[in-house]
């Protein structure tokens, strides 16, 4: 079968990619190895991860997006060419028409940057849509009703918080703190708490294990391994989760101030139906265990997790692909 359509969910911390018939045929960390000095591509995705704070000098490891947009063009270039002819085949004869998922704050060069590797990485035509438009779809929101519906769609590198209303984006925020961060908050407060060095997956995974958005009584608890700095030897540490709650706070009330900034120029109407509907979370830091509480507890707001948060932005490019000639005149940004 000849591949036409792909949709790519290009995120600061996994890269999904969608294909009409088939589904999300790829789910892998944006990540890529080199080997110095020629700069060969050693590995994409999930082994290049691997590799991440295990790698000699001749090999280095780049996360080639950060806060959501392209820090490394060539880097992510080849990364998307990798993902691209992995999805469609070595024999497919067509460049396929590919809509990707950009931030709702993306500036005119990050656009060009985004569109170029792309074409680039070999498709015929590239449509960017913002993000907080695809989470919605892929959360089933009615995105084209007249009633006001809230998103919050947190992925490792950006936080986008969007009102929709009639196919659009109303009033917005886009904040550069998402799940990244808080991997950095656990390493340096554990860091400066215990003079323990942990690498960026210990982090991430004790985030995953036993993170939290509020304290408890029912503290859940994680035994780690890193590196003592007094003594530079290896050491066990236990943690639990009621310190992860404390570590990355600061960020989780800087994701509620933009919340309430975007409430505060909604349009009073709008406001009035998320208040009765709720906001709905979306993206894989949207999994954080007593995220929606949060948010009820900081603003009055009932919230909810999409069903299959992190895949809700790769699904909204299902949506567009099955509708692509409608969606080309209302949603899509093409250059």
């Amino acid at each position: 079968m000849f591949i036409r359509k792909i949709g790519i969910d290009l995120g600061t911390t996994n890269t999904l990619v969608f294909l009409p018939d088939r589904g999300i045929v790829i789910n892998e960390p944006t990540a890529v190895a080199l080997r110095k000095p020629d700069n060969t591509v050693l590995a994409v995705g999930a082994e290049a991860k691997e590799m991440v704070g295990r790698t000699p000098d001749n090999i280095v490891t780049y996360r080639p997006l950060k806060d959501g947009v392209i820090a490394e063009y060539y880097i992510t270039q080849a990364m998307l060419k990798h993902f691209i002819s992995k999805s469609i085949g070595p024999f497919n004869i067509f460049h396929p028409e590919v809509v990707i998922s950009v931030p709702a704050g993306i500036t005119s060069t990050e656009h060009r940057a985004v569109m170029n590797a792309a074409k680039e990485a070999g498709a015929k035509e590239v449509y960017l849509v913002k993000e907080p438009l695809l989470a919605s779809l892929g959360a089933g929101i009615p995105i084209h009703s007249a009633e006001g519906n809230m998103i919050v769609n947190m992925g490792g590198g950006t936080t986008e918080v969007a009102t929709i209303s009639l196919g659009g984006i109303v009033t917005w925020a886009s904040l550069r703190v998402a799940g990244n961060r808080f991997d950095q908050a656990i390493g340096d407060y554990i860091r400066k708490k215990y003079a323990l060095a942990i690498g960026e997956n210990t982090a991430e995974n004790i985030k995953i294990s036993i993170g939290t958005a509020i304290s408890s009584r029912n503290k859940s608890e994680m035994k780690i391994r890193g590196r003592d700095l007094p003594s530079g030897l290896p050491k066990d540490l236990i943690i639990n989760s009621n310190e992860i709650a404390e570590a990355i706070n600061s960020h989780l009330v800087d994701i509620m101030n933009s919340v309430q900034s975007v409430f505060n120029v909604t349009p009073p109407e709008l406001a009035a139906d998320i208040m009765e509907k709720g906001i709905i979370l979306s993206g894989g830091s949207s999994q954080l265990r007593e995220l929606p509480e949060f948010f009820k507890r900081s603003l009055g707001v009932s919230a909810y997790v999409a069903e299959e948060p992190i895949l809700c932005v790769a699904k909204g490019t299902a949506t567009v692909l099955n509708h692509l000639d409608v969606y080309k005149r209302t949603l899509l940004s093409k250059r």
